[in-house]
């Protein structure tokens, strides 16, 4: 069969009634209100917006800026009194600059005690000091003192001691990567060994002392001086001093254990809990630890009061150092910066 061409549609011109035509809308709507039968009409050229043409509308009148005078209002006048934040805190976050109060204490070059300048010789501690002076073993400016609290002057006054002069002693400070089997202490009879003997009296002259302890199994960080003010400063309590512990122990660490030294545990002699507690590496029998008590192997008593047992106890930080690049046994000499740290106790 043979398909017939499709015939076109001849073009019309729309006429202007056509073009007055109300168009039905996409959304529905068959007419406007414009357009109905009873719609009012309008004269031509008028638009339909109720804000008029764009040439008829009022140009923005600018008004003039008016400086007014500032007046300082007093907390009365102000309706909402006082600020609320007059009496807040300080923002801590911000760079601390020290007061002249809280600066790190310069060298002693005023009058000071006589056990004081006795012990930082290097000679002995400042209680076996007060046992000489009060048997009269020490002179100053050639008289016998024997009354305890009596202040010098180490510039100017000469103190001797058995008839030897006394002369101030350098300050030093080293950290010592602490082996196992090692007492913490300066000298014990029934120790074999103590951290002192691993101290080259070659190369470290000053007789220096621990700050604080170490068990003797424990290992780790031992922080060494004959500053006895800054000694004085990491170990009182009151500073709260910043120690991390790696604890390997002889089974996996519970959950509800874990939250338990979070949370605050009772020992015998008080309450503890740890600062920051984490697994390390994921092996639930190794424990990383951070705590600022300076309790006697307070560590190792904490997971004995929970039915554990402590294989290695590994002391990993302490007052900002750390062993980094030292072997066990071995020890080093504190640089300037570390120094400053310290003494500013800057290092948290």
């Amino acid at each position: 069969m043979e398909e017939k061409p499709r015939s076109k549609r001849p073009y019309t011109k729309r006429s202007d009634d056509d073009k007055r035509r109300p168009q039905r809308r996409s959304y529905g709507h068959s007419a406007t209100d414009e357009n109905r039968s009873d719609a009012p009409t309008r004269a031509a050229g008028e638009r339909s917006k109720t804000y008029g043409r764009r040439d008829d509308r009022k140009p923005y009148e600018k008004k003039p800026y008016e400086k007014k005078p500032y007046e300082r209002k007093s907390d009365d006048q102000k309706p909402y009194g006082r600020k609320p934040y007059d009496d807040r805190k300080p923002d801590y976050r911000k760079k601390y600059t020290p007061k002249p109060k809280d600066a790190a204490p310069a060298e002693e070059n005023g009058p000071v005690r006589l056990n004081k300048f006795i012990a930082n010789s290097g000679i002995c501690s400042r209680r076996e000091a007060d046992t000489y002076i009060e048997t009269g073993l020490v002179t100053v400016n050639g008289t016998i003192v024997t009354e305890l609290g009596t202040r010098i002057d180490p510039l100017k006054d000469d103190v001797r001691f058995n008839g030897q002069r006394i002369k101030g002693e350098k300050k030093v400070y080293l950290v010592m990567n602490k082996p196992k089997d090692f007492v913490t202490t300066m000298a014990d009879p029934h120790a074999d060994r103590t951290v002192m003997d691993l101290i080259s009296k070659t190369l470290c002259p000053e007789r220096v002392f621990p700050v604080g302890r170490l068990d003797k199994a424990t290992t780790g960080v031992l922080l060494f001086t004959n500053d006895g003010d800054l000694t004085e400063k990491l170990t009182h309590p009151k500073h709260e001093i910043r120690k991390i512990y790696h604890a390997t122990l002889d089974k996996n660490l519970k959950k509800e254990d874990f939250d338990q030294i979070l949370n605050g545990i009772e020992l015998e002699d008080g309450p503890i809990a740890a600062d920051a507690l984490s697994y390390v590496e994921g092996d639930k029998a190794q424990i990383g630890l951070e705590i600022h008590s300076g309790r006697n192997r307070i560590v190792r008593r904490i997971f004995e009061h929970l039915g554990y047992k402590v294989k290695k106890l590994d002391r990993v930080y302490f007052a900002g150092l750390t062993k980094k690049n030292l072997r066990r046994g071995a020890w080093r000499f504190l640089d300037e910066k570390e120094i400053g740290l310290l003494k500013m106790g800057a290092f948290e």
